[in-house]
């Protein structure tokens, strides 16, 4: 099963991909912010095109557990996306997955600052292989 993870921002969506199995996250790129209508067709275009059955979407809970406006926002993205697909929609605490992904891009010799599509990606991508790591969790 493919599943398509989303780091959901202001300005960009970072995008990631899991292997076939759905066991193995990979950053895909990033998409540029527009108008709702547009991003969320753009992300369905993508689900599309790679083949995703699935689609995990990084929810920015902050670490005091009160509702931000950024949270607020991404929850009515994922609204609006679960009433344009019949793929099933799910979503994921984001805490700390920027600053995860920016401390993994550093140690990869990376300049996460210069390149912020790249940032959006290793995003969604730890996103996401948490998400796979909870689904394919033993029970």
């Amino acid at each position: 099963m493919r599943v398509l993870g989303l780091d959901v921002g202001k300005a960009r969506i970072g995008l990631a991909l899991s292997d076939s199995e759905g066991r193995l996250a990979s950053p895909t790129g990033a998409i540029q912010r527009g108008d709702a209508a547009a991003d969320i067709r753009r992300v369905l275009e993508e689900a599309a095109r790679r083949g995703a059955e699935r689609i995990v979407v990084g929810v920015p809970v902050s670490l005091s557990g009160e509702r931000s406006a950024q949270e607020r926002q991404v929850r009515e993205f994922v609204k609006a996306l679960r009433a344009a697909t019949t793929l099933r929609v799910d979503t994921w605490d984001e805490r700390l997955s920027t600053v995860e992904a920016e401390r993994r891009l550093h140690e990869a010799g990376a300049k996460p600052s210069r390149d912020r599509g790249r940032l959006d990606a290793a995003s969604a991508t730890i996103i996401l292989q948490a998400y796979l790591d909870r689904l394919n969790r033993p029970r």
